[in-house]
């Protein structure tokens, strides 16, 4: 398959409607990225375990804590529009 079929292929599957110019601009880079893929094929991964990230990531969420928050009267005070103790929109759903 040539580079330029590539690209039709890659754009057909992603729903993108190329131009011919399009398509000579970009084979070459598609070449590119398949030659570079081509060479990375070639390391010995033997023994190597597969990994999701390069580095190691730990959940970096914070802790729940209870913390103060507004009340209800408060929330509402600057509501365009309110409604027996909540906010009035227009409707979205006829």
């Amino acid at each position: 398959m040539s580079a330029r079929d590539s690209v039709v292929y890659a754009a057909r599957l992603a729903r993108i409607e190329l131009s011919n110019a399009d398509l000579d601009a970009f084979a070459p880079h598609l070449q590119e990225i398949l030659a570079y893929v081509g060479k990375l094929n070639q390391l010995d991964t033997a023994g190597v375990e597969p990994t999701a990230h390069v580095v190691p990531l730990r959940n970096v969420t914070a802790a729940d804590t209870v913390t103060p928050s507004l009340d209800r009267a408060q929330a509402l005070q600057s509501a365009p529009r309110t409604r027996d103790g909540f906010f009035a929109i227009p409707a979205v759903i006829e």
